[in-house]
């Protein structure tokens, strides 16, 4: 399929401008990255620990992953109520809720606040500003308003990261670092598009038709892995299965490896400086288990930041572009907003 048969679906299915959204992936980040926050830095915490749901929640895994990497603090990603029981309020809080009212959220939120925690809550608006603004020991952060939360990744993971590097628990790359990665991340952005890209997406994306998806990732990479899944579900409205490796070779290999070729597309994400051995595992799938759908993204970048926020970019577009080639609005989450109807009458 050409770039002029994929503007023609755009214009008639993507009703909200997701494909807009995420042409503004890059800038959304720069301008949080860069944002102006009067933080004192803090590095006195046990931990972090990241409450959010759905694509508000999404950047605490990728903190999770970047503090596993090179950090000093564990980070700790919570996605339920209330509170884990070994929480106290020596462990910072990050409360991410892109409207602000996310009920999950807020319910660990005001539980922490009860028991003296600090919160540093991140929102586009809602009651967790009013809560937040109104606790003298925390800290509210605003993000523009207006999109659908998995389209504002951008702003909401770019801001946690600001607040992480200003608090000194993550630490932050030079000024020309951060210049070179978001160059070529805008150069990835204009290749990847699938109106006047380079093809590769809406190839893959035509690969994944009809078949059950295998997202396969090495575990430096498990957060892009489940977000690209979470944005299948979403934006493509279909089901993936996301695994990292060496874990699943110790058994959902053997599923893939029995079932139909025909019926199935595997994504593999790979990168630089992944352990050998790792390596090594990939290599042989991609030898021994026949699939004739199967791609593998080499994730580039000079960092881990570079490259998980490279896996999300061009997955993203990878689900609109399946998105629009199954006659689907990749803006669309009716059934969301009739679960939270439905909550609302409770």
């Amino acid at each position: 399929m050409n770039s002029r048969d994929m503007d023609e679906l755009l214009k008639n299915l993507d009703n909200r401008n997701m494909a807009g959204y995420t042409r503004n992936f890059v800038d959304d980040f720069e301008q949080a990255i860069n944002s102006k926050l009067e933080i004192s830095k803090d590095t006195d915490w046990s931990g972090v620990l990241c409450l959010g749901m759905g694509g508000s929640g999404a950047g605490g895994m990728y903190l999770s992953a970047l503090s596993d990497h090179s950090g000093g603090l564990p980070f700790v990603v919570w996605k339920d109520y209330g509170l884990p029981s070994w929480w106290g309020p020596d462990w910072l809080i990050i409360a991410t809720s892109y409207s602000g009212n996310t009920e999950e959220t807020l319910d660990g939120v005001n539980e922490a606040l009860e028991s003296g925690g600090t919160v540093i809550g991140i929102s586009s608006g809602g009651e967790l500003k009013k809560i937040i603004s109104e606790n003298d020991d925390s800290l509210y952060l605003q993000v523009p308003s207006g999109q659908m939360p998995r389209s504002a990744f951008g702003h909401l993971f770019g801001t946690q990261l600001a607040v992480c590097w200003e608090i000194g628990i993550i630490e932050k790359p030079s000024s020309e670092e951060i210049i070179s990665m978001i160059s070529r991340l805008r150069s990835l952005s204009i290749d990847s598009d699938i109106s006047g890209g380079n093809g590769l997406v809406v190839s893959v994306a035509e690969s994944m038709l009809g078949k059950q998806i295998g997202i396969i990732t090495p575990t430096v990479l498990t957060c892009a892995g489940q977000r690209f899944s979470n944005q299948l579900n979403e934006n493509s409205e279909i089901f993936a299965r996301p695994t990292d490796l060496p874990e699943m070779n110790h058994n959902e290999i053997v599923s893939w490896a029995s079932s139909d070729s025909n019926e199935h597309s595997l994504i593999y994400f790979s990168c630089e400086d992944i352990h050998p051995r790792i390596r090594s595992r990939m290599n042989w799938m991609l030898e021994n288990i026949a699939n004739d759908n199967s791609w593998i993204i080499d994730c580039e970048g000079e960092s881990l930041l570079e490259r998980l926020l490279y896996a999300s970019h061009i997955s993203d577009w990878i689900s609109i572009a399946l998105a629009l080639l199954r006659g689907v609005d990749p803006s669309a989450m009716d059934s969301i907003i009739e679960l939270k109807s439905h909550l609302s009458e409770i």
